[in-house]
């Protein structure tokens, strides 16, 4: 009877696959972008708000609540998002798991 190889990924997590191949990073960043943008957004149709009154109260253009709103772009800065949580009457916590 052969022996079978085992894959050297089996019983790994898919955080190790991503650090190995160097994605970790971006991946992160993704997934925090995902999760803010649903945030917002939810946080904007409670209170119902559009995106043209969340540029208004922002001081801002539409296009760059697009942006904010945008789950895939990661590239808003962290006093965008502090103006737009002022926006809605929120604050934004931060904090360094584990």
């Amino acid at each position: 009877m052969k022996k079978r190889k085992s894959h050297p990924r089996v019983g790994s997590d898919f955080e190790d696959f991503l650090r190995d191949e160097g994605r970790l990073e971006e991946a992160t960043a993704l997934a925090v972008k995902r999760v803010l943008a649903w945030e917002l957004q939810r946080a904007m149709k409670a209170a119902g708000i559009s995106q043209a009154e969340m540029a208004r109260r922002m001081k801002t253009s539409r296009a760059l609540v697009r942006r904010l709103l945008d789950a895939k772009d990661s590239s808003v800065t962290l006093a965008t998002i502090s103006r737009a949580a002022l926006a809605l009457g929120k604050q934004v916590e931060l904090r360094l798991a584990a």
